[in-house]
């Protein structure tokens, strides 16, 4: 699904760049074709204003001054000897008495098109510059500014369908963790109360005692469950007892060849927000990973840096490694290596960190053979 989904978009971006490019160079071919006519129509300005000289009718002199004002759209400027204005036309009115702006526009206009030169004779040389007129300027930037509201709009209705994407997706966990915490609770009563009834009667029983263990953790994972359908609370606690308490359990139920270190000892307080079931729950679930990319065999390490507003957790496993391709997708719901699994463990562990405790959780590290590194960031209260 994660690919169709991925080959839809790339399909998109091509489609629109396609479009885009396809925009571009039309418009490009216009203004060249634009281009070339509004200098043959100088050009013909330039003969016309040349042959005025010698007319020799007045009905040419007509046909030649219409040839020349028939340019109402092209900026020219005529000029004799060392640049001396002595005509324009298509200016500003208000701006074409003004010679330091007029000068200003001739010096653009070198800078443009190439001039237009013509001989009079006996020495006198005349030189036209133009520039492009308001519908070829306009043309030109046109295409940029229609991809850019287009790239406007496509981004907020990228953001507006992401928001909405995101908010079905939160009313799926809120609804699915508050219904698994409701299927759970009766049967985990009901085995509580099983429970008591054999340690009542078996006192001694040691089963008894580690299934009145196995039912407490049920009834933490319910509470779990619960939490995470709600906005749960923050609360300023000691992260260190929540370390050694998971990796208790943890030693008791995988395999002993699994070693568990703490980089840091039970006398060294972090203090920092957070909400103790969720987070023991998100450590719990990221070394239940570890375990398995290990094979049930091997070492994992839990270290901790705290800075001045940071707090650094990582997690690191001598497991297979994860491939640089698919660091991206294993926090992706329904993505799993295992034949059984449901692929929301790592996903529920990076929203617990990232929606409710405002922090990071990402893989900082991973070489495939040698093991990986999961970072937690959270901030100091």
């Amino acid at each position: 699904m994660d690919s169709a989904t991925s080959n839809s978009r790339l399909l998109l971006l091509i489609l629109a760049i396609v479009i885009g490019a396809g925009s571009l160079l039309y418009t490009h071919y216009m203004v060249d074709k634009l281009k070339i006519e509004e200098r043959n129509k100088v050009e013909l300005w330039a003969k016309a204003t040349q042959m005025i000289v010698d007319a020799d009718t007045e009905q040419d002199l007509e046909l030649l001054l219409s040839i020349i004002e028939n340019n109402n759209t092209v900026p020219v400027i005529l000029t004799e000897g060392e640049d001396n204005i002595i005509a324009s036309v298509n200016f500003d009115p208000n701006k074409e008495r003004d010679t330091l702006y007029m000068r200003k526009q001739l010096e653009k206009m070198k800078g443009g098109n190439e001039p237009i030169i013509f001989d009079l004779g006996e020495g006198f040389i005349n030189t036209i510059y133009y520039k492009d007129s308001v519908i070829l300027t306009q043309l030109t930037y046109f295409p940029y500014i229609q991809l850019g509201i287009i790239t406007i709009f496509i981004v907020i209705a990228y953001l507006a369908f992401n928001s909405a994407k995101k908010a079905e997706e939160n009313q799926l966990w809120t609804s699915l963790s508050r219904e698994t915490a409701h299927q759970l609770g009766t049967p985990t009563s009901s085995l509580a109360g099983w429970v008591e009834v054999l340690q009542e009667k078996y006192p001694d029983m040691e089963v008894a005692a580690e299934m009145g263990l196995d039912v407490k953790r049920l009834e933490k994972i319910t509470e779990r469950f619960a939490k995470v359908g709600t906005k749960p609370s923050l609360s300023e606690e000691n992260i260190v007892p929540l370390f050694y308490r998971t990796i208790a359990y943890l030693r008791k139920r995988v395999s002993s060849k699994v070693d568990f270190i703490a980089a840091f000892g039970r006398e060294d307080p972090i203090i920092l927000p957070v909400n103790s079931a969720l987070f023991e729950w998100v450590i719990e679930n990221l070394s239940k990973n570890a375990v398995d990319a290990m094979g049930g065999e091997g070492t994992i390490t839990y270290s901790i840096f705290s800075e001045e507003k940071e707090v650094y957790i990582d997690i690191s496993d001598t497991g297979k490694g994860i491939p640089k391709k698919m660091v991206k997708k294993i926090f992706k719901p329904g993505y799993t290596t295992k034949k059984h699994g449901w692929g929301l463990g790592l996903s529920l562990a990076k929203r617990i960190i990232e929606e409710y405790h405002k922090g990071k959780l990402f893989v900082k590290e991973s070489e495939p053979g040698k093991g990986t590194v999961i970072r937690i960031v959270l901030a100091k209260g």
